[in-house]
Formats: structure tokens, sequence, C-alpha cells
């Protein structure tokens, strides 16, 4: 073949090769781009976080914008960055996170809108460039929620619990109200009423139901308000009329030993595995009994609250609670007390609950409808069990000797979940019961009231229009217990009545 028409052919390859390379490159997929945030747009500030992945090779473009009826915001932009914050995750890919101002975006008007996402990267060594666009549908919000109260008289002891009843819009905001710095979530007011009666009107889907408390170590000037967010970040609160009266709680000396320390810190050690400590001299089961009453203690209230988190937001119950039967109160709520040992004080805590003692082995009933979201073992309660009431209500039963329900039964007022006993932190058979307000230690004393619980909670309902005066007493419908395991094989309890309860801790 002559050298030119080799020359020629050769060329004619190298041209071919190259606008086939050229195609394919031109196919190659563009970074590989992740929305984190925003989901939506409200009149503050805008978060911006998006990752990409350059997939090898040279991040050349990346411009954030909001897209609203082909009206064009800015966000970020590679060539600008700004004040931008970039983190480099991996090799190939990059976080990218930003704080737009309000006035960055003026000129949006409420409704939808898309949020956009163009970024390119090198390939064939940076012939030509390979593009992708991520895009987000988002919900402009510039106005705040709206809050309204309906209810009206709204009394708060220190210690105890109240209801409001209030109107809030847009339907997504979530509310509740603030008592400080604790929250107390508010649930649709639909969930607190009976079955609706054939023609009666609908219930306003904006009413709210919000039960809160002004805890016992709450300062009795503690702020109380109702707040909302929506899902822009649009937040609002409202005052509302109520008054708070203080309370005083009994003080107590409680003589603990070393006697009291072998009965009760070796089994919760044992069901307790991250807390290994010898128990082998009185000082050290003093030290174990400390580490039970200070660090057990408030891991098992952060256990409480977090079963709170898990509420139904249906009203389970209906009318007071009932208090166990012919019992006598050996402990009251909100006790503080001062553990002495040898004759020198070793601790002090508050005992949030009360203490109730009959016979040993007495059967436990449930205080009102709802169903079971603990069985078992917790730490200073023993053998425990927390049920539901919904709407952020619960009640709990510490220190039994056995359980007879598991999670998830539905349980009616009356029915039997477990007998007495002394297990945990106690020195005699007793029950502890406190009432749960999101999973906050309430005095019972007001939830066994009929009529704090007709003034509180029913009268407020009425009102509203939420249920009617005859559904307000009527108790919801029983629902069959689901089937339980029959209980592990102890002891009978005596037939006669034992003597007093030995001091309760």
């Amino acid at each position: 073949m002559p050298l030119k028409t080799f020359a020629a052919a050769a060329l004619v390859l190298l041209l071919v090769g190259g606008i086939v390379t050229y195609y394919y490159a031109g196919q190659e997929p563009g970074p590989l781009v992740k929305i984190v945030k925003p989901a939506a747009v409200g009149g503050g500030a805008v978060t911006l976080d998006v990752t990409v992945d350059s997939l090898g090779s040279s991040l050349r473009q990346l411009d954030v914008a909001i897209d609203q009826q082909g009206r064009v915001f800015r966000l970020f932009s590679l060539d600008a960055p700004g004040q931008a914050r970039f983190t480099q995750e991996t090799p190939d890919r990059i976080r990218v996170t930003q704080e737009s101002p309000a006035a960055a975006l003026t000129g949006l008007r409420d409704g939808p809108a898309r949020l956009v996402v163009t970024a390119s990267r090198d390939v064939l060594y940076g012939v030509r460039r390979a593009e992708s666009v991520e895009t987000r549908e988002l919900a402009v919000r510039l106005s705040p929620p709206k809050l309204a109260v309906v209810s009206q008289h709204h009394y708060v002891n220190l210690g105890g619990a109240e209801m409001v009843v209030y109107r809030v819009t847009p339907a997504d905001a979530t509310s509740g109200v603030q008592v400080g710095g604790r929250y107390y979530p508010g649930y649709p007011a639909t969930g607190a009423a009976a079955a609706p009666a054939q023609g009666a009107p609908p219930i306003d889907p904006a009413l709210r139901v919000a039960f809160f408390a002004l805890l016992h170590d709450d300062d009795i000037s503690t702020p109380i308000r109702l707040v909302a967010t929506d899902p822009a970040g649009n937040a609002a609160s409202a005052e509302f009329a109520y008054r708070a009266f203080p309370a005083s709680f009994a003080r107590r000396r409680l003589p603990v030993d070393d006697a009291f320390f072998k009965k009760v810190v070796p089994p919760i050690l044992e069901a307790t595995p991250a807390l290994k400590m010898p128990v082998d001299t009185p000082e050290q089961r003093l030290d174990a009994f400390l580490k039970i009453n200070g660090e057990v203690r408030r891991a098992n209230e952060a256990q409480v609250e977090e079963l709170a988190r898990g509420t139904s937001a249906e009203r389970l119950w209906r009318g007071a609670f009932t208090r166990m039967g012919r019992a006598k109160s050996e402990a009251v709520f909100a006790d503080h007390r001062t553990y002495v040992y040898d004759g020198r004080d070793v601790d002090q805590q508050v005992h949030l609950g009360t203490d109730l003692a009959s016979t040993r082995g007495a059967a436990i009933t449930a205080s009102n409808y709802g169903h079971v979201v603990h069985a078992g073992f917790l730490g200073i309660y023993g053998n425990c069990v927390v049920l539901d009431h919904g709407m952020g209500v619960q009640s709990l039963y510490g220190h039994l000797s056995s359980v007879t329900v598991e999670v998830g039964d539905r349980i009616n007022r009356g029915e039997t979940i477990g007998r007495s006993g002394a297990t945990g932190l106690a020195g005699g058979d007793h029950l502890h019961f406190t009432v749960l307000v999101a999973g906050h230690p309430v005095n019972p004393i007001e939830w066994w009231d009929p009529h704090w619980v007709a003034d509180r909670v029913d009268r407020k309902l009425v009102e509203a229009g939420v249920m009617s005066a005859s559904e307000a007493t009527k108790a919801p419908v029983a629902k069959p217990p689901a089937k339980k395991k029959a209980p592990a094989a102890r002891k009978a309890p005596p037939k006669k009545k034992a003597p007093a309860p030995r001091r309760n801790r």
C-alpha cells in the first residue's frame, strides 16, 4: 500500500475513533447529586444542604436555584461560593451547606416552587462535560402558623397537670404547650371524642388537645404558652389565661442499712449488665446503691420518657382513674427523701409517685383503659407495667412480684395486670403508682378525683364541641383483652391479712 494511502487511512481511523470517543464521552453520567435540605421554604433564612459525587473526575459546575413560575432565585454557585461551607466526605464526594438570608428570596410568594441543582464534571480529560440536574418540589410558606385558644379556665397546681383545647392552622403544623424548657405535644381533637353520633356535625379539623404539667421542680412562675412550627420552619406562639398554684411537698429522713442493700442491690446489678460493681463489703454495697439510686434512676426516667413518644393519638380512657382498693398510702408524691446510712446523710432523691400497700401479693388492676407499652424489669421500679392511655397520658405500676400482661395487650379498667411485691428499690411489699404526662410524673391524686377530671378535661371538650355531655361520662367500648401467657409460678399470697408492711424505699 502506498505510503500516502496508508497515512490517509490512518488519519481517517483516528478521526473516526475520535468522533466515537467524543460521542461516548457525552453519554457519561453527570455528578450524583443528593438534596438534603431544604424541604420547604419559610419566611426566614433558608438552609441549603446538598452532596455532590464527581465520580472520579473534576467538578466544574454546581448551581442551586429556586424556580417559581419562571422566576429564578439563585442560592449558590460554585463560581462564587460566598460563605458556603465545604466538607470532603470522600475523595469524590463533597457536602455543601449554606445559610441564605430571607432577603435573598425577596419576591417569592406562598405556593409551590422547585429547587433546581445543576452540576457538571469533566470527562475525556476535560474535552467534554457531563451534566446532571436534580430537582425537588418545594412548598413556599411565608406566614407563620396561627394559634387560638378555645378552652377557658385553666388552673394548674405545682406537681399537677392541666389540659387546653386550641385551634392551629395550617393542619400540618406541629403544635403543643411549652412549659419553660419542656414541650408537651398537642393531638387532633378528633382523637378525644367518642364515636360520632349519627347526624352530628364534624369536629373542626384545626382543633387540638394538649395535656401539660407544672412539674414539682418547676418554678411557680414558669411561663406557659402555646407553640407551633410548620414544615417550612415558621414558628408562632400564643399566650393563654391560666393560674398556677403553689404546693408543699413532704420531706423525710429515710434510714437504710446493709441488710437493705443486700436485698435490693444484687438483683438490679444482675439486670443491668452495663453496671458492673463489686458488692463484697458493706461500703461496696453502699457505693452500688448510690449508683443505682442516682444514675440508674435517671436512666429509668429517660426510658419512661421515651415510652411517651409512642403514645396513641386517641384518648383511650374515660372518667377518673381508680386507686388501689383498701390500700394504705405509705408515701406521697414528690416526697423529698434524705437517705441516712450509719448515722450520716449519703443521698437525696425525690419520690415521684404514691406508694400503696394492702396485703402481700395483692392483685394490681389497671386504673383506666389503655394498652401495655412496658411489661418487665425496669431498674429501680423492679417488675413494672406502664399503660398508655393516649394523648401523652400514661400510668406506671412498680415493684410488682409478677406481671400478667404483655406489651401490646389492650387493657380494660379494673383488669388485673400483676401482683404487688418488693422488687427494685423497695423495702417492703407495695405498689408504686404514678400518672405520667408526656413521660413526666404528675400527682396522681388529681386523676383519682372525678370532679377534677370532669372540670379539667370533660368540660372543655364539651364546650369545644368535641363531645356531648352524655359522651363525657360514657366509658369506651370495652375491648376483650388479648390472650396472655400464664405468669411464672410463684408462692401464693397468704389468705389472711399480712402484718403492716415494712418501711418502703
